[in-house]
Protein backbone atom coordinates (compact mmCIF):
# COMPACT_ATOMS: atom_id res chain seq x y z
CA UNK A 1 0.00 0.00 0.00
CA UNK A 2 2.83 2.36 0.89
CA UNK A 3 4.48 1.69 -2.50
CA UNK A 4 1.23 2.54 -4.26
CA UNK A 5 0.93 5.79 -2.31
CA UNK A 6 4.55 6.72 -3.05
CA UNK A 7 4.06 5.83 -6.71
CA UNK A 8 0.91 7.92 -6.93
CA UNK A 9 2.66 10.84 -5.25
CA UNK A 10 5.57 10.55 -7.67
CA UNK A 11 3.25 10.56 -10.67
CA UNK A 12 1.39 13.57 -9.33
CA UNK A 13 4.73 15.30 -8.77
CA UNK A 14 5.83 14.63 -12.32
CA UNK A 15 2.49 15.85 -13.62
CA UNK A 16 2.86 19.05 -11.58
CA UNK A 17 6.38 19.61 -12.92
CA UNK A 18 5.09 19.16 -16.45
CA UNK A 19 2.12 21.46 -15.89
CA UNK A 20 3.94 24.26 -14.11
CA UNK A 21 7.34 23.88 -15.74
CA UNK A 22 6.64 23.14 -19.37
CA UNK A 23 2.98 23.84 -20.21
CA UNK A 24 3.21 27.67 -20.38
CA UNK A 25 6.15 27.53 -22.78
CA UNK A 26 4.49 24.89 -24.94
CA UNK A 27 1.30 26.96 -25.12
CA UNK A 28 3.19 30.09 -26.09
CA UNK A 29 5.27 28.40 -28.76
CA UNK A 30 2.04 27.10 -30.28
CA UNK A 31 0.48 30.59 -30.35
CA UNK A 32 3.19 33.20 -30.96
CA UNK A 33 4.57 32.05 -34.29
CA UNK A 34 6.89 33.25 -37.04
CA UNK A 35 6.44 32.22 -40.66
CA UNK A 36 10.19 31.65 -40.96
CA UNK A 37 10.43 34.00 -43.92
CA UNK A 38 13.35 36.37 -44.36
CA UNK A 39 13.17 39.68 -46.19
CA UNK A 40 16.02 41.56 -47.86
CA UNK A 41 16.42 45.17 -46.73
CA UNK A 42 18.16 47.80 -48.84
CA UNK A 43 21.14 49.74 -47.50
CA UNK A 44 19.09 52.92 -47.88
CA UNK A 45 16.27 51.53 -45.73
CA UNK A 46 18.68 50.24 -43.08
CA UNK A 47 20.35 53.64 -42.82
CA UNK A 48 17.01 55.46 -42.66
CA UNK A 49 15.56 53.11 -40.05
CA UNK A 50 18.45 53.82 -37.68
CA UNK A 51 17.49 57.51 -37.67
CA UNK A 52 13.78 56.99 -36.96
CA UNK A 53 11.80 57.18 -33.72
CA UNK A 54 9.96 53.86 -33.80
CA UNK A 55 6.92 53.34 -31.54
CA UNK A 56 4.85 50.15 -31.38
CA UNK A 57 1.42 50.81 -29.88
CA UNK A 58 0.60 47.25 -28.78
CA UNK A 59 2.18 43.96 -27.70
CA UNK A 60 0.99 41.28 -25.26
CA UNK A 61 4.40 40.11 -24.02
CA UNK A 62 3.63 40.59 -20.31
CA UNK A 63 1.06 37.78 -20.47
CA UNK A 64 3.81 35.19 -20.90
CA UNK A 65 6.31 33.67 -18.49
CA UNK A 66 9.33 35.18 -20.21
CA UNK A 67 11.90 37.60 -18.87
CA UNK A 68 12.23 40.62 -21.16
CA UNK A 69 15.93 40.69 -20.31
CA UNK A 70 16.57 37.11 -21.39
CA UNK A 71 17.93 36.34 -24.85
CA UNK A 72 15.63 33.90 -26.62
CA UNK A 73 14.04 33.25 -29.97
CA UNK A 74 10.69 32.51 -28.32
CA UNK A 75 7.85 34.87 -29.08
CA UNK A 76 8.28 38.21 -30.79
CA UNK A 77 9.51 40.79 -28.24
CA UNK A 78 12.27 41.18 -25.65
CA UNK A 79 14.60 44.06 -24.80
CA UNK A 80 17.47 42.84 -26.98
CA UNK A 81 15.18 42.57 -30.00
CA UNK A 82 13.60 45.95 -29.28
CA UNK A 83 17.08 47.45 -29.34
CA UNK A 84 17.96 45.61 -32.55
CA UNK A 85 14.80 46.97 -34.19
CA UNK A 86 15.56 50.53 -33.02
CA UNK A 87 12.27 50.70 -31.10
CA UNK A 88 12.13 53.89 -29.05
CA UNK A 89 8.97 52.95 -27.14
CA UNK A 90 6.96 49.76 -26.76
CA UNK A 91 3.41 49.75 -25.40
CA UNK A 92 2.87 46.62 -23.29
CA UNK A 93 -0.74 45.58 -22.77
CA UNK A 94 -2.22 43.57 -19.92
CA UNK A 95 -4.29 40.64 -21.17
CA UNK A 96 -6.48 39.41 -18.32
CA UNK A 97 -9.19 37.30 -19.98
CA UNK A 98 -9.90 35.64 -23.33
CA UNK A 99 -12.82 33.36 -24.28
CA UNK A 100 -12.53 29.72 -25.24
CA UNK A 101 -12.89 29.14 -28.95
CA UNK A 102 -11.84 32.74 -29.54
CA UNK A 103 -12.78 34.04 -32.99
CA UNK A 104 -13.43 37.31 -34.82
CA UNK A 105 -17.18 36.85 -35.23
CA UNK A 106 -18.97 36.09 -31.95
CA UNK A 107 -17.70 35.29 -28.44
CA UNK A 108 -19.26 34.98 -25.00
CA UNK A 109 -17.54 36.34 -21.92
CA UNK A 110 -18.60 33.33 -19.84
CA UNK A 111 -15.33 31.38 -20.23
CA UNK A 112 -11.69 32.25 -19.73
CA UNK A 113 -8.46 30.88 -21.18
CA UNK A 114 -6.17 33.03 -19.05
CA UNK A 115 -6.98 31.59 -15.62
CA UNK A 116 -5.32 28.20 -16.36
CA UNK A 117 -2.31 30.06 -17.76
CA UNK A 118 -2.10 32.24 -14.65
CA UNK A 119 -2.10 29.17 -12.41
CA UNK A 120 0.34 27.21 -14.58
CA UNK A 121 2.76 30.14 -14.52
CA UNK A 122 2.55 30.14 -10.71
CA UNK A 123 1.57 33.79 -10.55
CA UNK A 124 0.60 35.15 -7.11
CA UNK A 125 -2.59 33.56 -5.79
CA UNK A 126 -4.28 36.95 -5.69
CA UNK A 127 -4.25 36.92 -9.50
CA UNK A 128 -6.04 33.60 -9.83
CA UNK A 129 -9.51 35.02 -9.23
CA UNK A 130 -9.09 38.76 -9.86
CA UNK A 131 -8.68 40.38 -13.26
CA UNK A 132 -7.62 43.65 -11.62
CA UNK A 133 -4.85 41.87 -9.72
CA UNK A 134 -3.65 40.30 -12.97
CA UNK A 135 -3.11 43.76 -14.44
CA UNK A 136 -1.43 44.99 -11.27
CA UNK A 137 0.87 41.95 -11.45
CA UNK A 138 1.77 42.77 -15.04
CA UNK A 139 2.72 46.27 -13.88
CA UNK A 140 4.90 44.77 -11.14
CA UNK A 141 6.62 42.56 -13.71
CA UNK A 142 7.46 45.52 -15.93
CA UNK A 143 8.70 47.63 -13.02
CA UNK A 144 10.94 44.73 -11.98
CA UNK A 145 12.43 44.63 -15.48
CA UNK A 146 13.04 48.37 -15.33
CA UNK A 147 14.93 47.96 -12.03
CA UNK A 148 17.13 45.18 -13.42
CA UNK A 149 17.74 46.69 -16.85
CA UNK A 150 20.57 49.00 -15.83
CA UNK A 151 18.98 52.04 -17.45
CA UNK A 152 18.24 50.30 -20.76
CA UNK A 153 14.46 50.37 -20.15
CA UNK A 154 12.40 53.25 -18.79
CA UNK A 155 8.67 53.18 -17.99
CA UNK A 156 6.94 56.25 -19.40
CA UNK A 157 4.13 57.83 -17.38
CA UNK A 158 4.15 61.53 -18.32
CA UNK A 159 4.89 63.92 -21.17
CA UNK A 160 8.10 64.86 -19.35
CA UNK A 161 9.17 61.20 -19.27
CA UNK A 162 8.51 60.92 -23.01
CA UNK A 163 10.43 64.09 -23.79
CA UNK A 164 13.38 62.89 -21.69
CA UNK A 165 13.36 59.50 -23.43
CA UNK A 166 13.42 61.06 -26.89
CA UNK A 167 16.16 63.49 -25.84
CA UNK A 168 18.28 60.67 -24.42
CA UNK A 169 17.91 58.65 -27.61
CA UNK A 170 18.77 61.68 -29.73
CA UNK A 171 21.93 62.03 -27.63
CA UNK A 172 22.86 58.43 -28.42
CA UNK A 173 21.92 56.81 -25.11
CA UNK A 174 20.86 53.17 -25.22
CA UNK A 175 17.40 53.34 -23.67
CA UNK A 176 13.98 52.00 -24.67
CA UNK A 177 10.71 53.34 -23.35
CA UNK A 178 7.85 51.16 -22.10
CA UNK A 179 4.23 52.15 -21.53
CA UNK A 180 1.51 50.11 -19.81
CA UNK A 181 -1.91 49.54 -21.35
CA UNK A 182 -4.93 47.32 -20.74
CA UNK A 183 -6.44 44.85 -23.22
CA UNK A 184 -10.14 45.37 -22.51
CA UNK A 185 -11.76 47.05 -19.53
CA UNK A 186 -12.82 43.87 -17.76
CA UNK A 187 -9.91 44.31 -15.33
CA UNK A 188 -11.72 47.31 -13.81
CA UNK A 189 -14.17 44.78 -12.34
CA UNK A 190 -17.07 47.20 -12.77
CA UNK A 191 -15.58 49.98 -10.63
CA UNK A 192 -14.68 53.45 -11.94
CA UNK A 193 -12.42 53.85 -8.89
CA UNK A 194 -10.17 51.11 -10.29
CA UNK A 195 -9.16 53.42 -13.14
CA UNK A 196 -7.09 55.32 -10.58
CA UNK A 197 -5.66 52.09 -9.17
CA UNK A 198 -4.40 51.22 -12.63
CA UNK A 199 -3.11 54.76 -13.12
CA UNK A 200 -1.28 54.61 -9.79
CA UNK A 201 0.34 51.35 -10.96
CA UNK A 202 1.67 53.08 -14.08
CA UNK A 203 -0.99 52.35 -16.71
CA UNK A 204 -1.40 55.14 -19.23
CA UNK A 205 -3.59 53.57 -21.93
CA UNK A 206 -6.95 51.88 -21.37
CA UNK A 207 -9.02 49.84 -23.80
CA UNK A 208 -12.70 49.15 -23.30
CA UNK A 209 -13.28 45.69 -24.80
CA UNK A 210 -11.36 42.70 -26.07
CA UNK A 211 -12.89 39.60 -27.71
CA UNK A 212 -16.18 39.79 -25.78
CA UNK A 213 -18.65 42.44 -24.67
CA UNK A 214 -17.77 44.05 -21.33
CA UNK A 215 -19.75 46.14 -18.89
CA UNK A 216 -18.05 49.16 -20.50
CA UNK A 217 -18.61 48.59 -24.21
CA UNK A 218 -19.51 46.12 -26.91
CA UNK A 219 -16.79 44.23 -28.73
CA UNK A 220 -16.59 43.84 -32.51
CA UNK A 221 -16.31 40.11 -31.72
CA UNK A 222 -18.90 40.06 -28.95
CA UNK A 223 -22.39 38.58 -28.89
CA UNK A 224 -24.43 41.79 -28.78
CA UNK A 225 -21.83 44.25 -30.13
CA UNK A 226 -23.56 47.11 -28.33
CA UNK A 227 -22.39 50.65 -27.76
CA UNK A 228 -20.71 52.44 -24.86
CA UNK A 229 -22.51 51.86 -21.55
CA UNK A 230 -23.04 54.53 -18.88
CA UNK A 231 -20.26 52.88 -16.87
CA UNK A 232 -18.05 52.98 -19.96
CA UNK A 233 -18.74 56.68 -20.44
CA UNK A 234 -17.79 57.34 -16.81
CA UNK A 235 -14.57 55.37 -17.31
CA UNK A 236 -13.69 57.40 -20.43
CA UNK A 237 -14.17 60.65 -18.52
CA UNK A 238 -12.08 59.44 -15.55
CA UNK A 239 -9.30 58.12 -17.74
CA UNK A 240 -9.07 61.40 -19.64
CA UNK A 241 -9.02 63.33 -16.36
CA UNK A 242 -6.08 61.29 -15.08
CA UNK A 243 -4.12 61.33 -18.33
CA UNK A 244 -4.84 57.90 -19.79
CA UNK A 245 -5.38 57.42 -23.52
CA UNK A 246 -8.54 55.59 -24.57
CA UNK A 247 -7.94 52.62 -26.89
CA UNK A 248 -10.89 51.62 -29.07
CA UNK A 249 -9.19 48.61 -30.66
CA UNK A 250 -11.62 45.65 -30.55
CA UNK A 251 -14.54 47.99 -29.77
CA UNK A 252 -17.76 47.38 -31.71
CA UNK A 253 -18.66 49.92 -34.41
CA UNK A 254 -21.37 51.28 -32.09
CA UNK A 255 -18.96 51.65 -29.16
CA UNK A 256 -16.31 53.16 -31.45
CA UNK A 257 -18.80 55.84 -32.56
CA UNK A 258 -20.04 56.47 -29.02
CA UNK A 259 -16.53 57.03 -27.68
CA UNK A 260 -15.73 59.53 -30.43
CA UNK A 261 -18.89 61.48 -29.53
CA UNK A 262 -17.72 62.10 -25.95
CA UNK A 263 -13.92 61.98 -26.18
CA UNK A 264 -12.27 65.33 -25.49
CA UNK A 265 -8.83 64.03 -26.50
CA UNK A 266 -7.51 61.97 -29.40
CA UNK A 267 -8.08 58.23 -29.03
CA UNK A 268 -6.08 55.33 -30.43
CA UNK A 269 -6.81 52.10 -32.24
CA UNK A 270 -3.68 50.49 -30.88
CA UNK A 271 -3.58 47.50 -33.23
CA UNK A 272 -5.56 46.45 -36.25
CA UNK A 273 -5.93 46.79 -39.99
CA UNK A 274 -8.16 48.28 -42.67
CA UNK A 275 -10.95 46.70 -44.66
CA UNK A 276 -9.67 48.51 -47.73
CA UNK A 277 -6.85 45.97 -48.07
CA UNK A 278 -8.02 43.11 -45.81
CA UNK A 279 -11.77 42.77 -45.36
CA UNK A 280 -12.07 40.93 -42.04
CA UNK A 281 -14.42 41.69 -39.11
CA UNK A 282 -11.36 42.81 -37.13
CA UNK A 283 -10.55 45.81 -39.33
CA UNK A 284 -11.70 49.44 -39.70
CA UNK A 285 -13.74 50.63 -42.65
CA UNK A 286 -13.08 53.94 -44.39
CA UNK A 287 -15.79 55.81 -42.46
CA UNK A 288 -14.18 54.79 -39.18
CA UNK A 289 -10.78 55.91 -40.44
CA UNK A 290 -12.22 59.31 -41.33
CA UNK A 291 -13.92 59.60 -37.93
CA UNK A 292 -10.69 58.69 -36.18
CA UNK A 293 -8.84 61.37 -38.14
CA UNK A 294 -11.48 63.97 -37.24
CA UNK A 295 -10.88 63.11 -33.58
CA UNK A 296 -7.12 63.57 -34.04
CA UNK A 297 -6.47 59.90 -33.23
CA UNK A 298 -4.09 57.30 -34.61
CA UNK A 299 -4.57 53.74 -35.89
CA UNK A 300 -1.74 51.28 -35.29
CA UNK A 301 -1.40 48.94 -38.27
CA UNK A 302 -0.49 45.37 -37.31
CA UNK A 303 1.54 42.68 -39.02
CA UNK A 304 -0.48 39.49 -38.45
CA UNK A 305 -2.72 37.71 -40.94
CA UNK A 306 -6.13 38.88 -39.66
CA UNK A 307 -4.97 42.50 -39.80
CA UNK A 308 -3.28 42.52 -43.22
CA UNK A 309 -4.36 39.12 -44.67
CA UNK A 310 -0.75 38.16 -45.49
CA UNK A 311 1.99 38.55 -42.83
CA UNK A 312 4.47 40.24 -45.16
CA UNK A 313 6.15 43.65 -45.23
CA UNK A 314 4.42 44.42 -48.54
CA UNK A 315 0.96 43.72 -47.08
CA UNK A 316 1.82 45.91 -44.09
CA UNK A 317 2.82 48.73 -46.43
CA UNK A 318 -0.39 48.36 -48.45
CA UNK A 319 -2.51 48.68 -45.30
CA UNK A 320 -0.52 51.71 -44.13
CA UNK A 321 -0.82 53.41 -47.52
CA UNK A 322 -4.59 52.85 -47.61
CA UNK A 323 -4.99 54.26 -44.10
CA UNK A 324 -2.86 57.27 -45.08
CA UNK A 325 -4.96 57.82 -48.20
CA UNK A 326 -8.22 57.81 -46.25
CA UNK A 327 -7.31 59.23 -42.82
CA UNK A 328 -4.24 61.29 -43.69
CA UNK A 329 -0.59 60.69 -42.94
CA UNK A 330 -0.85 62.24 -39.45
CA UNK A 331 -3.21 59.53 -38.20
CA UNK A 332 -1.41 56.27 -38.93
CA UNK A 333 1.10 54.36 -36.80
CA UNK A 334 2.34 50.87 -35.96
CA UNK A 335 0.57 48.37 -33.70
CA UNK A 336 2.13 44.95 -34.00
CA UNK A 337 0.04 42.80 -31.62
CA UNK A 338 3.27 40.90 -31.06
CA UNK A 339 3.03 38.01 -28.58
CA UNK A 340 -0.77 38.17 -28.81
CA UNK A 341 -1.28 34.66 -30.14
CA UNK A 342 -0.33 35.90 -33.60
CA UNK A 343 1.64 34.56 -36.54
CA UNK A 344 3.92 37.18 -38.06
CA UNK A 345 6.48 37.33 -40.85
CA UNK A 346 9.04 39.33 -38.85
CA UNK A 347 9.65 40.06 -35.18
CA UNK A 348 10.53 43.35 -33.53
CA UNK A 349 14.25 42.95 -34.26
CA UNK A 350 13.52 43.26 -37.98
CA UNK A 351 11.21 46.27 -38.20
CA UNK A 352 13.46 47.79 -40.82
CA UNK A 353 11.58 45.55 -43.29
CA UNK A 354 8.57 47.86 -42.84
CA UNK A 355 10.71 50.92 -43.55
CA UNK A 356 12.06 49.14 -46.62
CA UNK A 357 8.57 48.24 -47.87
CA UNK A 358 7.32 51.82 -47.41
CA UNK A 359 10.33 53.22 -49.30
CA UNK A 360 9.75 50.76 -52.13
CA UNK A 361 6.07 51.80 -52.22
CA UNK A 362 7.14 55.40 -52.79
CA UNK A 363 6.45 56.96 -49.39
CA UNK A 364 8.65 59.95 -48.55
CA UNK A 365 11.15 59.75 -45.69
CA UNK A 366 9.26 62.48 -43.79
CA UNK A 367 5.99 60.55 -44.03
CA UNK A 368 7.71 57.31 -43.02
CA UNK A 369 9.03 59.08 -39.92
CA UNK A 370 5.49 60.11 -39.01
CA UNK A 371 4.01 56.64 -39.52
CA UNK A 372 6.63 54.57 -37.69
CA UNK A 373 6.60 56.75 -34.57
CA UNK A 374 6.13 60.47 -34.99
CA UNK A 375 2.34 60.35 -34.92
CA UNK A 376 2.30 58.03 -31.91
CA UNK A 377 4.72 60.31 -30.05
CA UNK A 378 2.41 63.29 -30.66
CA UNK A 379 -0.63 61.31 -29.46
CA UNK A 380 1.15 60.16 -26.29
CA UNK A 381 2.52 63.60 -25.45
CA UNK A 382 -0.99 65.07 -25.63
CA UNK A 383 -2.82 62.23 -23.91
CA UNK A 384 -0.52 61.56 -20.96
CA UNK A 385 -1.04 64.99 -19.39
CA UNK A 386 -3.68 65.01 -16.64
CA UNK A 387 -6.60 67.32 -17.39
Amino acid sequence: MRKILWGTAALLGLAAVGFFGFAPGIVERGMNKHTGATWPVSAEAKALHKTLTVIDLHSDTLMWQRDLLSETNQGHVDLKRLEAGNVALQVFSSVTKTPRGQNYEKNSGDTDNITPLVIAQMQPVRTWGSLLERSLWHAEKLHDVEKRAGGRLKIITSPADLAALLADRAAGKKVTGALLSTEGGQDLEGQVANVKRLHDAGFRMLSLAHFFDTDLAGSMAGEKKGGLTPLGAAVVREAERLGMIIDVAHSSPAAFADVLKIATRPVVVSHGGVKGTCDTPRNLDDNQLKALAANGGVVGIGYWDAAICQPTPEATARAILHAVKVAGVDHVGLGSDYDGGTTVGFDTAHLDVVTDALLKAGMSTDDIAKVVGGNAARLLAAGLAPR
